[in-house]
């Protein structure tokens, strides 16, 4: 009768740390050759860096500034890539009911500079004046001729709020097919693991706390799913003494206020990145009915008063 051998393998993480989209991206992959996984990790690089040169808007010649720069004129053929991702995020504008949109790119942003100088809100009337142009329903999209036209002058898409998910999404796929067992690729804190540690033990990742944001609130040991986090320690303004965040809600161009972070944990990381923020918009009794409703995703909620609020699917010890 033949004997398998068993070969114990040296597993070993190999981790690299650059600036990609304008954020910290931090890829590491499980592997027991060095010089192969440096490899894997350089293709990783280059695909994140075809995501930014697709989506980017610091760029005259990007698809989507192409798309803007036709606003009120005329449909822009795009890649499909492009396309499916615009139809995407439409897909997720209707299902927040607009609190995620990719045409608030279209706002002043000279109006919302929130730092320490910022001392006072725009008045109602104004800031509704201002997001008038926010309407993911005058993207118009022709599946057969692959093109996308905003239907108003001045719109703007942007990606600020999926890009970043989805890079990390095709990323992890890319190192998938390329045999690359275990990972994580984390990009600016929206992060996609798989796999285990070297040790054969889940990836454990730190929820950050909004008080102290490089401090952590809560561990979570994953594998196999992304991590999402919005918050408002980032960018804020205190204004008579209450606490804004630099999220404006689309429908009323004001800042949200009530909660300090949302996290969204599910199987992929372009829906991780783009569900955080609309939570935080929609509020807590709205958001989470919303999440409770849906397959495979999971939310935690840190209000104003460190109070804490989970979907039904969590349960924090």
């Amino acid at each position: 009768m033949p004997v398998t051998e068993i070969v114990q393998t040296n597993l070993c993480l190999f981790k690299r740390v650059l600036k990609l989209m304008g954020n910290r991206f931090e890829i590491s992959i499980v592997a027991d050759d060095e010089a192969w996984a440096n490899k894997r990790i350089d293709e990783a690089i280059e695909e994140i860096r075809r995501i930014e040169k697709l989506l980017t808007t610091f760029s005259d010649d990007s698809q989507t500034n192409l798309i803007n720069a036709n606003a009120g004129v005329k449909p822009v053929q795009v890649d499909k890539e492009a396309f499916d991702l615009i139809y995407r995020s439409k897909k997720i504008s209707q299902l927040t009911q607009g609190a995620f949109d990719i045409t608030y790119g279209s706002v002043d942003k000279r109006l919302w500079n929130f730092d320490t100088n910022m001392t006072s809100l725009p008045d109602k009337d104004t800031a509704k004046k201002l997001v008038r142009l926010i309407n993911y329903n005058n993207i118009i999209l022709d599946e057969k001729n692959c093109t996308v036209f905003l239907k108003e002058k001045g719109m703007r898409i942007g990606f600020g709020g999926i890009g970043k998910g989805y890079a990390a999404e095709m990323a992890k796929r890319l190192l998938q097919q390329q045999g690359v067992k275990s990972g994580v690729v984390n990009a600016a804190g929206d992060l996609t693991a798989w796999g285990n540690q070297p040790n054969r033990k889940p990836w454990t990742i730190g929820i950050a706390n909004p008080d102290a944001k490089h401090s952590v609130f809560s561990h979570l040991n994953i594998t196999n799913v992304s991590v999402a986090t919005s918050g408002n320690y980032e960018k804020f303004a205190i204004i008579n003494g209450k606490k804004y965040s630099h999220t404006i809600d689309p429908k009323t161009g004001l800042p949200v206020s009530g909660i300090k972070s949302v996290t969204i944990i599910c199987t992929n990381a372009e829906v991780a990145d783009a569900m955080a923020t609309p939570v935080m918009i929609m509020g807590i009794k709205t958001g989470l009915n919303m999440i409770n409703q849906m397959k495979d995703i999971a939310c935690i909620i840190i209000d104003d008063n460190n109070g804490i609020h989970t979907s039904e699917n969590i349960h924090l010890t």
